[in-house]
C-alpha cells in the first residue's frame, strides 16, 4: 500500500508540472509553482536571472531545466508509464528533486532549476556567472545510467543556390536540393562523422527545379576528438556555425553518483550523453559535472516521450542518498 501511495504522489506532482506549459523563454508560471512548492516544504528559494535556486553556495550542485520544446503532447498514464511533452525532458527529474527535498531535513548541495536549456542555455550560463560549485549532477534522461562521457558538437546551417528550370527539364537547371545533399556528403567526408540532418527546406509546388535550399545539420563529436580540428576541416565549405562545443569526461562527480547508487544496492551502469545539455556550460566554467536522470533520451522531443514512475522514485532515493554521502 505504501508503494502505491508513493506512486500516486509521483503521478500527482508530475501531472501538475506537465500541465503547466513551459516552452523556452516562458517558464515564469512553472518557476512560481516550484518556488511556492519549495516554500511550502520548508526551503527558502531565490529566483535569480529566472532560475530557481536553493542553498546556492554549496560546493556540489544538482540541477535540471524547467523548459520544454514548443510542441504540446497531452499528459496520460497507463498504470506504469507517463507520457507527454516534458515528462522525461526534464519534468521527471524535477519531480524526483522536489520529492527528495520533501524528505530531507538538511540539504548539503545546491539545487538549481535552469531556464532556456532547450534554446541557448542561458539559464546555466547566467548561473555560472554568479555561483561556483566544484562538482555537479545535471539531471537529463539517461535511463538512470551515468553519462561520464559527454559529446561535443558542431551545428551548422547550409545554404545552397541553383538555377531554376521547368520541372520537366532538369538538365537545364541546377537543383539546389541536390547541391545541398552534396554539401552534406562533403561534410561527412571531411569530418569523418555522419551528420544528423535536423531540417531541410527547398522547392515548392510550381513544378520548377528549386534554385534555393537551406538545411541545418549536427555533427556529434566524441570527447576524445577536438571539435576545433574538425571545424577547421569543414570551414572551407563556408557554412554558418550555429553551435560549437567540445565534449568532456566526468571525474569525481560521476564517482559520487556511483557511490550513492551502490549504497542503495542499485546496478551501476554507464552511458554517453550525445546531446547538448547544461553540463557543457558548467564544464566550461571549471565544474566537474556528470549527467544522469530518469527517462529515455531517444524518445524526448517526440510524440512518444515517456518516463516510468519507477525511475522517478529511484532517482528520488539516489538524490537523498547522495545528500547523505556528502554529509559524511
Amino acid at each position: 500500500m505504501q508503494a502505491k501511495n508513493c506512486e500516486a504522489e509521483v503521478l500527482s506532482l508530475l501531472k501538475k508540472l506537465c500541465d503547466i506549459p513551459s516552452p523556452s523563454g516562458r517558464e515564469d508560471i512553472i518557476s512560481s509553482f516550484i518556488y511556492d512548492y519549495l516554500r511550502d516544504i520548508g526551503f527558502k528559494a531565490i529566483i535569480k536571472d529566472s532560475n530557481v535556486i536553493v542553498n546556492p553556495d554549496a560546493d556540489f550542485l544538482i540541477s535540471t531545466h524547467l523548459d520544454t520544446v514548443k510542441k504540446r503532447m497531452p499528459f496520460h498514464f497507463d498504470g506504469k508509464t507517463a507520457y507527454g511533452t516534458g515528462v522525461s525532458d526534464a519534468k521527471g527529474s524535477i519531480t524526483s528533486i522536489l520529492l527528495a527535498l520533501r524528505e530531507m531535513d538538511e540539504l548539503k548541495y545546491t539545487v538549481a532549476f535552469f531556464v532556456e536549456e532547450e534554446e541557448g542555455g542561458n539559464g546555466s550560463k547566467t548561473f555560472c556567472d554568479s555561483f561556483s560549485p566544484k562538482m555537479a549532477v545535471v539531471m537529463e534522461p539517461t535511463s538512470l545510467r551515468i553519462a561520464k562521457e559527454h559529446y561535443g558538437n558542431i551545428e551548422v546551417e547550409i545554404k545552397t543556390k541553383g538555377r531554376s528550370a521547368h520541372g520537366s527539364m532538369p538538365e537545364r537547371g541546377i537543383n539546389a536540393i541536390e547541391e545541398c545533399f552534396k554539401t552534406i556528403k562533403e561534410i561527412e567526408r571531411l569530418s569523418g562523422i555522419k551528420p544528423t540532418i535536423l531540417k531541410i527546406v527547398g522547392g515548392g509546388d510550381d513544378y520548377c527545379i528549386p534554385d534555393y535550399c537551406t538545411a541545418v545539420v549536427d555533427l556529434l563529436i566524441p570527447p576524445y576528438k577536438d571539435v576545433g580540428v574538425i571545424y577547421k576541416r569543414i570551414e572551407q565549405l563556408e557554412l554558418t556555425v550555429k553551435e560549437f562545443c567540445n565534449g568532456f569526461v566526468s571525474g569525481k562527480s560521476a564517482e559520487m553518483v556511483e557511490r550513492a547508487m551502490s549504497n542503495l544496492g542499485l546496478d551501476v551502469k554507464h552511458t554517453t550523453m550525445p546531446s547538448w545539455t547544461d553540463a557543457i556550460n558548467l564544464h566550461s566554467h571549471g565544474v566537474d559535472v556528470v549527467v544522469w536522470g530518469p527517462g529515455d533520451l531517444s524518445l524526448c522531443h517526440t510524440k512518444d516521450e515517456r518516463v516510468e514512475l519507477r525511475e522517478i522514485l529511484l532517482a528520488k532515493e539516489v538524490l537523498k542518498e547522495l545528500n547523505s554521502v556528502l554529509n559524511q
